[in-house]
């Protein structure tokens, strides 16, 4: 902990608040250098995997006027009711639980009310997270809320696979190909 685990937030304690922004950084910093040193179109996509595809999904719901759509793999969705969200957020923000709500995909997606954020996701059936006495990745848990919510997810449980580089590299095709249609429609 403390060396880039960074669940994609703006840490609020001591210890942590001086250099773990990671929500500024990918919501501000990047894309100012990004736009400010090359001629690129307004839109965007984003798209991550495990503690990557939490904070995708969180990032595009809290931003939906800045992105065209989302993807993850293996996402981390409830991380305010699993042992590494729990231990993360505890030293990042602190224990205002309260405060944890607005860094989890599950959360985020119950109040949602922005545009269709064309959200994809993929989870392997095999991945050590999902399954055992702690399940880290909680995928029923977004797919539940975002039915609830009346927001629209494609939520594939892909057969086998498991939460490795190999799982990835067989959807990531499909995932630019989701990206790019609606970066397309977009412009």
């Amino acid at each position: 902990f403390g060396k880039g685990a960074g669940f994609y937030l703006n840490a609020k304690t001591e210890k942590y608040k001086k250099h773990y922004n990671m929500y500024d950084y990918v919501t501000k910093e990047l894309p100012d250098l990004v736009e400010s040193n090359f001629d690129v179109a307004p839109v965007r996509s984003v798209c991550g995997h495990s503690m990557g595809g939490h904070g995708a999904l969180t990032i595009a719901l809290k931003n939906p006027d800045r992105y065209t759509s989302v993807s993850a793999f293996a996402p981390i969705c409830n991380p305010t009711n699993v042992p590494w969200g729990k231990k993360a957020f505890s030293l990042y923000l602190g224990e205002d639980q309260e405060a944890w709500k607005q860094y989890d995909a599950c959360e985020l997606i119950k109040t949602y009310k922005g545009r269709d954020l064309n959200i994809l996701c993929d989870q392997g059936t095999a991945d050590n997270f999902l399954s055992g006495e702690v399940n880290q990745l909680q995928p029923l848990a977004l797919m539940q809320a975002a039915q609830d919510a009346g927001v629209p997810v494609t939520f594939r449980m892909q057969a086998g696979y498991d939460h490795s580089y190999y799982f990835m590299s067989t959807f990531i095709g499909e995932h630019i190909a989701h990206h790019a249609r609606f970066l397309h429609a977009s412009t």
